[in-house]
């Protein structure tokens, strides 16, 4: 029998997060009601549970503290975080565990795309830790991912979130040559915001990324996502879709921001229903492709339906719908 005293949910999220220990709380907000969800208890949520632990594979959806994952995992729809489950930045928003990085695992990409046949799963979205340790970011790893699950099960179709590749010359490229079917790197908020929510990010630089890889592959689908809730207005989250379609972003993706402890940046507010159907609005008028507008709407949320309709929406603009 175990002895070892439970960690409470603050030592646990000192241990995840050390270096927010030292910053005075900010109080967690009681949620509304269009934000609550029930806990996850179906079989399949077990059964994907399950499948991740036996292949050692992390899930955003875990590591996030992602409130949809009962509904998505019911569908046995998860969200592989790759390149190990430390991150070496300090978003003030993430609750991702930061800290020194764990070891490649070179098991990770064909333990992937096992985990995508073991579920069956016809859209699968890999995602990753920033881990800036990495000569090339992390890149290889995304691409030999990508590779095995092509290997193993070539009907996938591929979604990737990657992180920014800050300094990390040919990052974008390696990926982009694989051909993954979308290219999704969130924005995550207004460029005013950036010192304080994703202070080791700089917001042109991610601006240029999604550009850049249109450039290289002008049929690739392009998406990005950010957060409301955290102090921006609306101006500011209009210049974001005007500066997103500059670089010819299809999809574009905004949910509330939840504050996953007290040490994380607080929420300034809950953006009503009412207003995320008009971004939405808004964001379809500006030219977008598709656009994901909801309080719980998250990068990979509904993404194999998302695909689905990314295409049609393609087909119906040039005529072939």
């Amino acid at each position: 029998m175990d002895d070892t005293p439970a960690l409470s949910k603050e030592q646990r999220a000192a241990q995840r997060h050390p270096e927010k220990a030292h910053r005075p709380d900010n109080p967690i907000q009681r949620k509304p009601d269009w934000i609550r969800v029930k806990a996850p208890t179906s079989a399949e949520y077990h059964e994907t549970r399950r499948l991740m632990r036996e292949l050692k594979l992390a899930t955003v959806c875990e590591e996030a503290a992602c409130p949809n994952i009962g509904e998505c995992w019911k569908k046995k729809h998860a969200t592989v975080m790759i390149l190990g489950s430390v991150c070496t930045r300090a978003c003030a928003f993430c609750n991702v565990a930061t800290g020194k990085p764990d070891q490649l695992d070179p098991h990770e990409p064909e333990n992937t795309a096992a985990a995508v046949a073991g579920l069956g799963m016809n859209h699968i979205v890999i995602t990753s830790v920033d881990r800036d340790d990495l000569d090339d970011g992390g890149a290889l790893q995304f691409v030999r991912t990508i590779q095995e699950i092509r290997k193993r099960t070539p009907a996938t179709t591929i979604e990737i979130l990657t992180p920014d590749f800050l300094r990390k010359a040919g990052a974008v490229e390696q990926v982009v040559a694989a051909k993954p079917d979308v290219y999704n790197h969130n924005l995550e908020t207004v460029p005013r915001l950036y010192p304080t929510i994703r202070p080791g990010a700089r917001y042109f630089h991610s601006l240029r990324l999604l550009q850049r890889v249109k450039e290289l592959d002008p049929a690739m689908f392009t998406k990005s996502g950010i957060m409301v809730g955290l102090g921006e207005d609306r101006n500011e989250v209009g210049q974001v879709m005007d500066d997103l379609r500059s670089a010819d972003v299809d999809f574009l993706t905004i949910g509330q921001y939840l504050q996953p402890t007290p040490k994380h940046a607080a929420v300034a507010r809950f953006v009503t229903p009412d207003e995320f159907e008009g971004y939405r609005t808004m964001a379809l008028g500006k030219g977008f492709l598709l656009v994901s507008s909801s309080p719980l709407t998250r990068s990979s949320y509904h993404a194999d339906e998302d695909f689905q309709q990314l295409k049609a929406a393609r087909a119906a603009k040039l005529g072939r719908g």
